[in-house]
């Protein structure tokens, strides 16, 4: 049978790494009685008495689907049940031969139960904090008055040394087509296309290749050979045009995201500011 989650055990490692932390926990807690008012969810399957309940099934196939919307057929679920068996008869094995008190093993288990348990408080901490609409509009307003207002529509030469550039730009002032020199000499995917680099704003560029481009006037070529860590480019700016803001309602789940994002390093950061930090790194 094909394997449907060929890196599952790696995706999912963070699901159970406090369930996992030791199976003789685990066994400790499978024996304990579950409390009376909350009757106990039959497991999905048990193993040497150890059960494996439905809400790591249902967390761990949450992880494998990474967001996607997909209903499991029956193999698939056997399948990850199976892994998660797996799993737990490797736990148990591994935890009768002494393993998590191996150091990197040690280290592994704690890393990942801080990362489950950081995600937890942050999760928690964010339902307390719906962004506002006066949170998403203020947002909008600064994407805005940050964003490219102008797009530029280009093509260049790349090559690897100024002597190759400067011989370019020589054929060029004599007449050469720039898309038939960038087809014959460009070391850049471009080439094919003659140049052509399509429609791009500055902030894609590298410093150097954007601050030669907003020199440009439409139809203009670079003087002089312009480096950058990619090698020796020629320029040639073919068209500009401006950029129309996308309207709030379109870009409202970004604005969310970045919001929530905000507060959340805030909230770090106020932590931070109250904790004893001694850094040895």
């Amino acid at each position: 049978m094909r394997h449907l989650f060929s890196t599952s055990w790696k995706l999912a490692a963070t699901v159970l790494a406090v369930a996992a932390l030791g199976a003789c926990a685990k066994t400790q807690q499978a024996s304990a009685p579950a409390a009376a008012d909350k009757p106990a969810t039959p497991p999905v399957a048990t193993v040497n008495g150890v059960p494996i309940s439905r809400t790591e099934y249902d967390i761990y196939v949450k992880n494998l689907l990474q967001g996607k919307q997909q209903e499991l057929t029956q193999e698939q679920k056997d399948q990850v049940l199976d892994e998660l068996i797996s799993m737990q008869l490797l736990a148990a094995v591994a935890d009768k031969d002494g393993l998590q008190k191996d150091p990197d093993t040690a280290a592994q288990l704690d890393i990942l139960r801080m990362r489950v348990m950081a995600d937890a408080e942050s999760q928690k901490y964010l339902k307390s904090q719906e962004p506002s609409d006066a949170d998403l509009h203020a947002e909008y307003e600064t994407a805005i008055a940050s964003m490219d207002k102008t797009e530029y529509h280009a093509r260049h030469i790349l090559v690897a040394s100024k002597d190759q550039a400067d011989q370019i730009l020589k054929k060029l002032k004599g007449g050469a087509k720039f898309e038939d020199l960038a087809k014959a000499q460009s070391i850049d995917g471009s080439k094919a296309n003659g140049g052509d680099l399509g429609w791009f704003t500055l902030t894609r560029m590298v410093k150097p290749f954007a601050d030669a481009v907003k020199g440009l006037k439409k139809g203009e070529t670079t003087p002089e050979p312009v480096q950058t860590q990619f090698g020796w480019h020629i320029i040639q700016l073919e068209d500009t045009r401006e950029v129309t803001p996308p309207p709030f309602d379109q870009v409202k789940p970004q604005l969310t995201n970045a919001v929530i994002r905000k507060k959340l390093q805030a909230y770090v950061t106020d932590l931070k500011k109250t904790a004893t930090i001694d850094k040895k790194l």
